[in-house]
């Protein structure tokens, strides 16, 4: 007689795992006919079902409170904050010179390597660099454009 769908329900019902759960052999037949958790419950009560020991390390463990280290939140750090927010000024500000045709694919590839290397200390200085790279003439024409 395979009583599997039965332990699983019972399982499911009680929150234990399968392999814990005992049926009485004399009382098969109503363990069969059990079909909700309250008839579940009301045989557990009874007898007809019984639920082994946990055994093995996972009951002391469980019962000691042990903490996981990855919950704990660590602030970040005011240097990589500075990074950051410079970084991202520096992108914006070189995506809109590109998408104007303002700066060559070479060029602005060489400029994100440099604004990674952290070469730049803020925005006037970032475009500086960019006049200097250019050539001012036509940096001067393209800035009064704007």
């Amino acid at each position: 007689m395979k009583l599997e769908r039965k332990k699983a329900l019972v399982a499911r019902t009680l929150g234990v795992g399968k392999k814990r759960v005992t049926f009485n052999n004399e009382r098969l037949s109503e363990v069969k006919e059990a079909i909700t958790k309250q008839d579940i419950k009301d045989l557990l009560a009874s007898g007809a079902i019984s639920i082994k020991e946990m055994k093995g390390r996972k009951a002391i463990v469980k019962s000691k409170g042990r903490r996981r280290a990855g919950s704990v939140r660590k602030k970040i750090k005011r240097s990589k904050e500075k990074y950051m927010t410079l970084t991202r000024k520096f992108r914006s500000h070189l995506k809109i010179l590109k998408s104007k045709g303002k700066i060559s694919q070479e060029e602005y590839l060489k400029l994100r390597r440099e604004i990674r290397a952290s070469m730049f200390k803020d925005l006037s200085h970032f475009k500086e660099r960019i006049s200097n790279s250019m050539g001012d003439k036509k940096w001067k024409q393209s800035e009064e454009e704007d």
